[in-house]
């Protein structure tokens, strides 16, 4: 009995480690893939882009499985988790990026693990006795508050100046929104496979961003002639790791962590797209910002610390 459920068990663990690194690391990557991805497309006709040829693949496969759609339930209820979660949430961050940088964008979404606490009521009661991961949570953000505790308009140029406070305040909407569908997506669960569920998210998020980019005008005087290799490049990368690899991670996640502690990924993302400033920007790192990362990293070890039994 005991030689059949340690290797499991085993396996389990070792899925978390990996999935727990996808969206820690990739999604990190993903802010600087983003900003090149802007060179030479419109922020929401890009992620319309992203997610329609993720979700595609990823509903090709589950066709080509055999699985059906659950019309009823499944389509109705992944649509809104979708919606909200990569149209409202991952939509604003890059649209957002053509005004801040990517530092600061990813900064501003570290307040979504607190969302996950303060929205997350079926779990109030655990985090109220798990002292331990609201010390971790805190910590967390006091990291990142050291981090970026220099006047953040000193980073935008005068030209973007005009829209720093509209561009936090639709990333820090956005933040909500990925909370709001991902506890819906937790506890409205949709009947199907992770995979399928995904794509049909992925599918309802790049229809509401093609909505909103035609809205914004995204689409007048634009040619796809003008999208360059770099671009289309960045483009591939967000939509085979962002939105296929750490994506399914994500949702995978939520079905066998709290929200809160997956949530952590918002903590870490930002340590990603600093270093990767460093050393793909030669961007300086100072040692207060050393001090702020030991912190960030400290808080997201107490958040996963396993509960006591």
């Amino acid at each position: 009995m005991t030689t059949q459920t340690q290797p499991r068990a085993l396996s389990t663990s070792w899925t978390v480690v990996l999935a727990f690194a996808a969206i820690y690391l990739i999604w990190g990557s993903t802010y600087i893939a983003a900003l090149i991805g802007l060179e030479s497309l419109p922020p929401f006709l890009m992620a319309s882009l992203r997610f329609f040829i993720a979700g595609g693949l990823l509903f090709s496969w589950c066709r080509m499985q055999g699985e059906r759609v659950d019309m009823r339930m499944a389509l109705p209820r992944n649509a809104l988790a979708g919606t909200l979660m990569l149209g409202g949430g991952t939509g604003s961050v890059i649209w957002a990026e053509q005004y801040l940088p990517t530092g600061l964008a990813a900064i501003l979404v570290t307040t979504l693990p607190l969302w996950f606490v303060v929205l997350d009521r079926p779990q109030w009661a655990t985090y109220r006795t798990a002292k331990l991961r609201l010390v971790g949570l805190l910590l967390g953000f006091g990291g990142i508050l050291l981090l970026f505790s220099e006047d953040p308009a000193a980073f935008v140029s005068q030209a973007k100046a005009s829209m720093y406070w509209p561009s936090v305040a639709v990333i820090l909407t956005g933040t909500i929104c990925w909370a709001v569908g991902s506890l819906y997506s937790r506890y409205r669960t949709a009947p199907g496979s992770t995979i399928l569920n995904a794509a049909i998210q992925l599918l309802a998020a790049s229809l509401f961003c093609a909505l909103v980019s035609w809205l914004l005008g995204e689409w007048s005087g634009f040619s796809f002639d003008q999208v360059t290799v770099r671009t289309w490049t960045a483009l591939v990368y967000m939509i085979v790791f962002g939105s296929i690899v750490a994506y399914l991670s994500y949702l995978w996640l939520l079905q066998v962590r709290p929200p809160a502690v997956v949530g952590t990924y918002a903590y870490v993302n930002p340590v990603v797209a600093v270093l990767l400033g460093w050393a793909l920007a030669n961007e300086v790192i100072t040692e207060r910002q050393i001090a702020a990362l030991a912190v960030i990293l400290v808080g997201v070890l107490l958040v996963n610390r396993p509960s006591s039994p």
